[in-house]
């Protein structure tokens, strides 16, 4: 896997939903395809997408082949208190790519 970009507000008062936007750099190869040598291109998707807030839980997504390239995912949540927002992207290989974001709760 390569790059992972996120996108959580900086700063957020108590109480206030928040978006939180996140997308990685996959090729999503869906096993269907043939190369330009007639062989089949391996599969090869991000499966599980999970977000957690201050340890938590909160957002959890399965992915699947046709999920397009580069899968970019938008969700709200509500801002509780200053933390870490942590997400984690697995393949079907068993391979993990991590990124996280601070927000500070006023």
């Amino acid at each position: 896997m390569t790059r992972a970009l996120v996108n959580v507000p900086k700063t957020a008062k108590r109480g206030e939903v928040i978006e939180i936007r996140a997308m990685i750099q996959h090729v999503m190869e869906t096993g269907y395809r043939e190369g330009p040598n007639g062989v089949m291109i391996p599969r090869h998707i991000i499966k599980r997408f999970v977000c957690k807030y201050g340890g938590e839980e909160i957002f959890s997504a399965e992915l699947f082949p046709a999920i397009a390239a580069n899968p970019f995912l938008s969700f709200s949540a509500v801002a509780s208190e200053s933390g870490t927002i942590t997400f984690e992207w697995t393949d079907d290989k068993g391979e993990t790519q991590t990124a996280s974001a601070d927000i500070t709760v006023t």
